[in-house]
Parts: C-alpha cells; structure tokens; sequence
C-alpha cells in the first residue's frame, strides 16, 4: 500500500485500502467454494487464487444470480433513472434492443455499475463504456470526484484495439526511420511516444524477452497475441507500428463521488460500484489496469449490493408505490426545438475531436483545457436544446449526451488542480504543490462547477521526490 501512496499523489485512504484487500479475498474465497471457479493449481495441488478471467468469471456470477432467482435484462441499456417526489431514485427505464421496444423497472434502491467513459476510442473492452451511468446520476444531483484524473491512454498495434500494455516493458521503439526512440521505455516514456505520433509513425519491437519470457507471456495474455497472429507478425522478432487509444476513465480513476462506507452517493437510495466511481479511495490520482479496478470492482460491488438491498428494505411496502419521475433531459427531452434525426454522430464526432487528440487531453495545457472546454459547453447547450431521437437511437443519444458531459466534468476538473499530482499532469503546472493535496469535487449539468474536498492526513505522508505514473507521463 506504501509503494503506491506517493505515485497516486497521496490523495488516497488505508482505511479503504485495507477493506479492499480483505473484501476482495473474502469474495474472491466465497467464488472459489460457491462459485467453484475452476482457479488454475500450483505443483503442490493447491488453487492458485492470484486471478481471474473475466468471461468465466462473469459466467459463473450470472448463474449465481440466476439462481437466487433475479431477472436478467439483456441488451437492454437503462437510458434514465426514474425518481419519487423527493428526488430519491425509485427505477428506470430503458431500451429494450431484442424486443424493440422501452421498459420500465421500478425499484427500491438503484446501484449504478455502468463503467468509466473511454469515448468510444476503439479500445477493447472499453469501446462501449459512454459513462452513461454518471449522466444518469447526475441528472438525480450526484456528484463526482477526481475527474482530472482521466488521461489514460493505452499502447496498441496500429489498426487494433488491444491495449494490455505490461509486455511493453519488453520493448524496443523506434522512429519511422529505424533509429530507436530514445526514453519511450522508460518510466514516463509513453509521453515520448505521444509526442513523436504527432509527427510521425512510432514503430515497437518485443525484443528484450528471452525464450522462457516469451512463453510465459502467451501463457499469461493468449489475447494480447491474437491480433498479430492474424496479422501474420511475430511481436518478438519483427517491427510493427503502434498508436495510443484513450481509456479515459476506464484505467483512470474519477467517476461518481462514494460518501459511506456502503459505496452510497450524495443522493439517498443511489449507490454505484466499479469503474463508474472514482477509485481515489484506493489509488488516489492514478490506477491502470488489473489488480486494484479489479479487486475495487469486487470489494464495491459487495458493498453497494447490500446498501442498496438495506434501503430498498427499510422502505417497506412504500417502495411499491411511490409515484415515479423521470429525470432525463439531454437526449430525451429538448428544451428547443428537436433537431434532425442522428445527430448524435455529430455529438459524438464533435466531443471526441476534443478528448481523443494526444494534444489535448493527454499532454494537457491550461489554455487547451480552457478551448477545448468552452467547446464542450457549446456542444452541450446546442445537445440541450435540440438532440433528440426514437426507437433504439435514443440509447445512441444518451450515450452523445453521457460523453459530453463526462468531458466536461473532466476539464472543468483539470483546469482546477494547477499542479502535475498523480497522473493529471500539466504542462503548465509540471510540479506537484503540497498545498493541493485535496480531492476535486465536481458537477452540474447545464452549468459545471467543482470545489477541493480536504483528504483525511495519514499518519506519515511518504518522502522523497513524487513518482511519475507510466501511463500519463
């Protein structure tokens, strides 16, 4: 826990640190009994309970949730939250794609797991994570928190969308000319690979893995692989070119602001879980990939289950029948008057051109931050007022709508910490200020705002210079 406290910039919490790590072995314990995950064994015949893979993992939970004798709705994305008179959720409704047509669920205590945002960028498994679930809480007064930390981009095979990146660390760059790209495998390198593809291809070759490496590896990431298989490359011994696609908040950090220990919000009967939350808690301004979302998504995915079960109970028959508002707005409900049909593309097209560019939202400027946010606000109010749609393109205006607000959030937050602290990095600001050591709290929707939020002082802050996070530095 030591080892990371400074790298995310100290705004992290034992505390919650340390009910991570023994939640997530009780759950990942309760899976191996209950759920029999067939965990892989050691030479002894013991299970080796260090990992899971996510199909069967998922697999496994949904017979256990059958089981206990829950509805699935599949593809059937949620496009608001519906509300009793005093603003509490109470529902939602949502799009159902095989039956083409709404539904409505009325509900108790809602828990919004919906993931981070990475604006549709191509990356494997985050290229249908809008963050249409912060929209949906903010539309009931939700807040957010650590939105600056949002920059994460991962390395890829040009034309691809697998970004595994810890292989990298095998690897020689290079320049379009052949000559080797000096620093992009060090600690901070990706920012010299961000620079140099603004100018020219960057070029990648695994060559610093012996034999036995090499084998561990296809072993250890089959998927990692896939890719130049079907491209005919071998990664060990022959160049391929690469790109950087934005994660976001996926392998960021900020999302919805937890207040309890319950993963409960700032709106009573609303509870979120996973990447959709800020992971501050636990890693402060920076996370990446793998064990800490993982176990985070594990730990408070246990926690808002039984929040939101609680108060669903201690609302006793008055949970079946308050009378139930929708909350949405942008996307469903114009305040002018509705524009053409598919202009979501346009929404879509126009906040990607502002978060995707390494220039902007990578290698971050104030002056950027502050164009590319007096953009977004012009998106928003123009979406505000006119994005409409039916059928199933209202879950593709929702998700414009999401996306558009997501960047907000982010910028409006970036442009409140002028330092470098964890992974939001300024070039303005490339130093870290003590005197910022706070969270950044934020929200709004037609109007943005953000506020610091004091971090509890630990014991003994760590010493020594701040470290600089490979993924955004």
């Amino acid at each position: 826990m030591a080892s990371r406290e400074r790298l995310g910039g100290c705004l992290d919490d034992r505390r919650w640190k340390e009910r991570v790590l023994d939640q997530t072995y009780a759950g990942v314990n309760e899976l191996a009994a209950a759920g029999r995950y067939p965990f892989p064994t050691g030479p002894d015949g013991s299970q080796l309970r260090n990992g899971l893979q996510g199909p069967e993992y998922m697999r496994r939970m949904r017979i256990r949730v059958q089981r206990a004798g829950a509805r699935i709705l599949d593809h059937s994305p949620v496009t608001e939250l519906l509300t009793d008179p005093s603003g509490a959720p109470a529902g939602a409704r949502g799009w159902r794609r095989q039956a083409g047509e709404t539904y409505r669920v009325r509900a108790g205590a809602v828990a919004v797991a919906t993931g981070g945002c990475s604006f549709l960028s191509g990356a494997l498994g985050c290229n249908v994570n809008t963050d249409d679930g912060a929209l949906l809480a903010a539309e009931t007064g939700a807040e957010l928190s650590g939105m600056e930390f949002s920059n994460a981009y991962g390395i890829a095979p040009e034309g691809t969308s697998v970004t595994k990146t810890a292989f990298y660390s095998f690897a020689t760059f290079y320049r379009a000319d052949g000559t080797v790209l000096e620093s992009a495998a060090s600690q901070g390198g990706r920012s010299v690979i961000a620079r140099t593809l603004l100018h020219e291809k960057v070029y990648c070759r695994i060559d610093r893995a012996d034999d036995q490496a090499r084998r561990a590896m296809r072993l250890a990431q089959p998927n990692f692989f896939l890719p130049f298989d079907r491209l005919g490359i071998d990664p060990f011994t022959e160049r391929f070119a690469i790109t950087l696609l934005a994660e976001g908040t996926v392998r960021g950090t900020g999302g919805i602001r937890i207040t309890g220990d319950d993963c409960s919000t700032t709106v009573p009967g609303l509870y979120a879980a996973g990447d959709a939350t800020t992971r501050e808690l636990i890693c402060g301004g920076f996370t990446g990939g793998g064990s800490h979302n993982a176990a985070w998504a594990i730990s408070s995915g246990t926690w808002a289950g039984k929040g939101a079960a609680r108060h669903a109970l201690s609302l006793g028959f008055r949970a079946a029948t308050r009378r139930l508002q929708p909350t949405g707005g942008t996307g469903l409900r114009p305040t002018g008057t509705p524009g053409s049909e598919g202009a979501h593309r346009d929404v879509i097209a126009s906040v990607q051109a502002e978060v995707l560019p390494y220039d902007r939202n990578y290698r971050r400027h104030g002056n950027t931050l502050a164009a590319s946010l007096t953009a977004l606000n012009a998106i928003w109010r123009e979406a505000r007022a006119t994005l409409h749609a039916s059928g199933a393109d209202v879950v593709r205006a929702r998700e414009a709508a999401a996306m558009a607000a997501h960047a907000r959030w982010m910028y409006a937050s970036a442009l409140a910490r002028t330092e470098s602290r964890g992974m939001a990095r300024r070039l303005d600001f490339p130093e870290q200020d003590p005197l910022q050591r706070h969270r950044i709290v934020s929200g709004g929707l037609d109007e943005v705002w953000s506020r610091p939020e004091p971090v509890p002082v630990p014991a003994r802050l760590p010493t020594g210079p701040a470290a600089v996070p490979e993924a955004a530095w």
